[in-house]
């Protein structure tokens, strides 16, 4: 069954330790997903996502654009970073791993991503809505994301560890609200 991001309800963050000591939150704010949900067999569940580079946001426009640099996502060339599913693995009633392709800066790696079903209900208008959250722990090293600079102290300005947790509110694209049918007919 087909699904679409509600992007208003939905968000992907991240966080990376900077100098060692303190952690440092961002987020990407364009972003976009299709999902093909099977729910009798979940396994075989499709997931496929792509997310703006130049869209992140640390709350701090010299680190924003220090990111979109060569140095780090090279936005220039590479614009977008995108995952694709291979398959799912049911890990319980509400739990998930969504195996599958991430590619960032044109390197791509499989990645396990950790899925927890929030629950589904339906809108004032009739559509049906899913939420989930996604976790997943990468080394941006493996995707060629290598600048750092070595401190006095010991250790390194950038962490190596970058935590990403995905808050996702889908919406089934193949109902038709009740109401919104009716309007259209009445219009006809």
């Amino acid at each position: 069954m087909a699904w679409i991001i509600d992007k208003a309800h939905s968000a992907i963050n991240f966080s990376v330790k900077h100098m060692m000591i303190s952690t440092v939150r961002g987020s990407f704010k364009e972003f976009d997903a299709r999902l093909d949900l099977n729910e009798q067999d979940p396994a075989h569940s499709y997931i496929e996502g792509t997310v703006n580079l130049a869209s992140i946001d640390t709350k701090d426009p010299n680190r924003d654009g220090h990111l979109r640099s060569p140095d780090f996502f090279d936005v220039e060339n590479h614009p977008t970073m995108t995952f694709r599913s291979k398959h799912v693995e049911v890990k319980g009633h509400d739990r998930f791993h969504v195996i599958g392709d991430l590619t960032i800066k044109g390197i791509t790696r499989e990645v396990v991503f950790d899925v927890t079903e929030e629950g589904r209900g339906r809108d004032p208008w009739g559509k049906e809505h899913w939420g989930f959250t996604a976790d997943l722990v990468i080394n941006r090293k493996d995707f060629g994301l290598n600048w750092n600079v070595a401190l006095e102290t010991g250790g390194w300005l950038v962490g190596e560890q970058v935590k990403v947790t995905i808050d996702l509110e889908a919406v089934n694209v193949q109902e038709q609200p009740v109401e919104q049918s009716q309007a259209e007919t009445t219009k006809v």
